[in-house]
Parts: C-alpha cells; sequence; structure tokens
C-alpha cells in the first residue's frame, strides 16, 4: 500500500517582521550606547535642530521633506554635512585642552579684573591726596573729614552739619560760608567728574516748621549746597547731583547726642569714573 505523503506546513506569512524587529531592536541600543558615552553640546544640537527644521523639515511637517524633494534630491550633501558635523563633535568632544583653554580664560578675567581694580585704587588713591593736600593748603582740615570707598569709587568729603544749618532749617549759616568755599574752589579741579552732594539727618522727627519729616529736610540742605556751588562757585551743573537720605545712612549710634550730631551732615562724593 503506498505510503501517503505528508503535508507541508502552512508557511507562516510575515516572518520578515520579526528579523527587522530585531534589527532595530540592536540599532538602538547601539545608539543609546553612543549617546550614553558621549557629551551633549547644546550649542551643536541647536545647530542639528535647525538643520532638519530648515532643510528636511520633519519638524514643521515631515511630508513636506517627501512632496518638496529636499530631502530627496539633496539627501547626499545633507548626509555629508552631517557626517561632518558628527565628526567635529567627536572631536571636540575628546579634545584634552578643552578645560585648558577654558581655565585659561577664567585666568585672563581674573587678571583684567584685577588690573582694572588696581588701576582704580591708584586713581581714587591720588585723588584722595590731592583733596587732603588742598584742604590742608586751605587750613579747613580741622572742619572737614576726607575718606575713601572701600571699594575705590570716589573720595568723600563730609562736613559736620551743625557747622552748616541751625537746628531744622536749610539756610545755610553765614559762618559756614568761608568752609563752603574753599571746598567749593577743591571742587573745581574735579569739575569734570561725577560730583553727589548728600544730606542726611539723624533719626529723631522734626515738628512744626516748613518740612513734614527728616527726608524732606535732608533734601532740601543738599539742594542749598548744590545751589551754592553752582551759583556761586560756578561749579557745572551737569556733573553735580543732590540727594536726601534723612536718617537711613547713619555713621553712629543714634542713642547718644555725640552720636546723632555725627549724623547730621552732608557728605560729597568726587566719583573716580564717571559710569
Amino acid at each position: 500500500m503506498a505510503r501517503k505523503k505528508q503535508e507541508e506546513p502552512d508557511s507562516i506569512e510575515g516572518g520578515w517582521i520579526n528579523t527587522f524587529a530585531d534589527l532595530m531592536n540592536l540599532l538602538l541600543c547601539f545608539f543609546v550606547l553612543l549617546f550614553s558615552m558621549s557629551t551633549v553640546d547644546a550649542e551643536k544640537y541647536e545647530q542639528i535642530v535647525q538643520s532638519f527644521t530648515q532643510k528636511i523639515n520633519i519638524f514643521d511637517g515631515g511630508d513636506k521633506s517627501v512632496g518638496e524633494g529636499a530631502f530627496v534630491s539633496s539627501g547626499t550633501s545633507q548626509k555629508i554635512s552631517m557626517e561632518q558635523f558628527f565628526n567635529e563633535f567627536e572631536e571636540s568632544s575628546s579634545d584634552p585642552n578643552q578645560e585648558e583653554t577654558s581655565s585659561e580664560i577664567l585666568d585672563e578675567e581674573s587678571e583684567w579684573e584685577a588690573k582694572k581694580q588696581a588701576e582704580l585704587k591708584s586713581k581714587t588713591t591720588a585723588i584722595y591726596d590731592d583733596v587732603s593736600d588742598r584742604a590742608a593748603d586751605k587750613k579747613i582740615q580741622d572742619e572737614i573729614n576726607v575718606n575713601m570707598d572701600e571699594k575705590y569709587r570716589y573720595v568723600q568729603i563730609s562736613l559736620n552739619g551743625a557747622i552748616l544749618f541751625d537746628s531744622g532749617s536749610d539756610a545755610i549759616k553765614q559762618s559756614a560760608i568761608g568752609i563752603l568755599s574753599k571746598v567749593g574752589d577743591i571742587l573745581k579741579v574735579y569739575d569734570k567728574h561725577m560730583i553727589k552732594i548728600e544730606g542726611h539727618t539723624d533719626n529723631v522727627q522734626i515738628s512744626g516748621g516748613r518740612f513734614p519729616n527728616n527726608m524732606w529736610l535732608s533734601a532740601a540742605r543738599a539742594t542749598q549746597v548744590f545751589d551754592y556751588f553752582v551759583s556761586v562757585k560756578k561749579l557745572d551743573p551737569h556733573t553735580l547731583e543732590a540727594t536726601g537720605r534723612s536718617e537711613y545712612e547713619p555713621v553712629s549710634d543714634n542713642d547718644t547726642e555725640k552720636g546723632r550730631a555725627r549724623n547730621r551732615r552732608v557728605e560729597i562724593k568726587i566719583y573716580t569714573e564717571n559710569d
């Protein structure tokens, strides 16, 4: 009796999908491994995004890349450009001198800042010495206090408020005109520098009179000194500035009469550089 022929199993359709899926998984793992070993440069990543947007246009609409032909017609040149880009990216990421270059830039910036600060200190010190010498020549060194800002931005001349004004008044005393005139002569030398005049008070609130509070009084006193320098001593008003600081920047304790007397003052700041 003849042996019955064994039936062949039905072929499995679409068996290639499994092979393709395995290939995609391997490629994904490969690129994830490459990415984990690389250093992402934000600027170059932005260039990649712009390149895809402008050339291939896959972010705004992928269908345009096929319909317009930007991807198809210039695919070879784009492939070459991308290869060159990734070659440069790989070289820059593996450059051993990159950290040394960044360190050198920071050192140069620090050196430049130190040099600039040294120059500023030298200029401010020269102004301080000159103002002190001129005050001594005019014999007003005991009526004024000359000092420098700790950051060497300006030289400051301080005048006691009791010398310039009566209590609660912004009118300059006649007895103070001589001192203020000699200070104005010193300031003429620095007429091209920014000069700020600040009025200061203690924390005792005034009552009655023309001014409602200490801020108004301090601003009025600074303005009176400003007006004297401009109208009488002919200083340039464009480089002068008058402000009131009230009780908010004390130089001494307001709990004692001596401290309050020190806080009642007018400060004249000669700036080394005009910002």
